[in-house]
């Protein structure tokens, strides 16, 4: 399996469970890696044969800035289901981080992974081989 990343991506919208932040809006920062084939788009170098992570970008933009959520374990969950819907993304790691959260210098947030990781082709080859 290879990955692409994605790593600081600021976003700025509002959230939270308090008043005070639902009247101002803060910065987001999201980390990925999703799960992706990259030999096609290697032997071909055709964007239309990769994973775009700038169209993945701006679609995350698109959907925190949008939408309004009070838990950052929402919206995680919310910008992985559009990753691995409409990007047909197997599996991704997603770090969600809302500095300042709780206080000056302090940073929380979630990790979460969905779908399965897929294992090696050669291994699998490898493997099914093995037990003929």
């Amino acid at each position: 399996m290879d990955i692409v990343f994605i790593r600081g991506l600021r976003i700025e919208t509002i959230i939270g469970i308090h008043d005070w932040e639902k009247r101002a809006r803060r910065p987001l920062i999201l980390d990925l890696e999703m799960a992706s084939d990259i030999a096609r788009a290697a032997a071909t170098d055709r964007i239309a044969d990769a994973l775009d992570y700038d169209a993945v970008t701006r679609r995350l933009v698109q959907a925190v800035a949008e939408n309004r959520f009070e838990l950052v374990e929402t919206l995680a969950e919310h910008c992985a289901a559009i990753l691995r819907e409409e990007f047909g993304i197997p599996w991704l790691r997603l770090t969600l981080n809302k500095p300042g959260a709780v206080g000056e210098g302090v940073d929380v947030g979630v990790v979460i992974e969905r779908g399965e990781r897929a294992a090696n082709s050669a291994v699998r080859c490898v493997l099914s081989d093995a037990s003929r």
